[in-house]
């Protein structure tokens, strides 16, 4: 049985670049960086949720034959790509903060039926929304 989601994938033209941007703008902690042979398998995550981790994997990595690899690249870097939602207390605060260290909003943070969303990229192009649930929404309830 399904125990809940424990590795997500994040594409990246360049992984080095991106733990950059995930551990120096996002606070996020490295999980992995180990070489296996050509490939190269790093994870980051956010401190508070351990059980979460987001694979940096390359565009150009083993498992991806080159029409494949082609296809994600157009993509990615066209920034079509949405790779999730993280969660946060304090929507404004965190889009302050992060946008002083240089990360790319797309959104600034607006009022929502669910709560307060600002939505960001990361070094690669791949959009987040950046999400403060509202207090009162219990979505058990609301949604099932």
């Amino acid at each position: 049985m399904i125990k809940g989601l424990g590795i997500t994938t994040v594409w990246t033209f360049d992984q080095q670049r991106t733990k950059a941007f995930f551990t120096e703008k996002l606070d996020f902690e490295v999980r992995d960086d180990i070489s296996m042979g050509d490939m190269r398998w790093i994870t980051v995550g956010a401190k508070d949720q351990p059980g979460v981790e987001l694979a940096l994997m390359s565009l150009d990595g083993p498992g991806l034959d080159p029409e494949s690899s082609e296809a994600l690249k157009k993509l990615v870097g066209k920034g079509a790509i949405g790779a999730g939602a993280f969660r946060t207390d304090d929507c404004r605060g965190d889009y302050e903060t992060f946008s002083a260290r240089g990360v790319e909003f797309i959104q600034e943070p607006k009022e929502r039926p669910y709560g307060i969303e600002a939505i960001f990229r990361d070094d690669n192009g791949n959009w987040y929304s950046l999400t403060q649930r509202s207090e009162e929404l219990d979505f058990s309830k609301d949604f099932g």
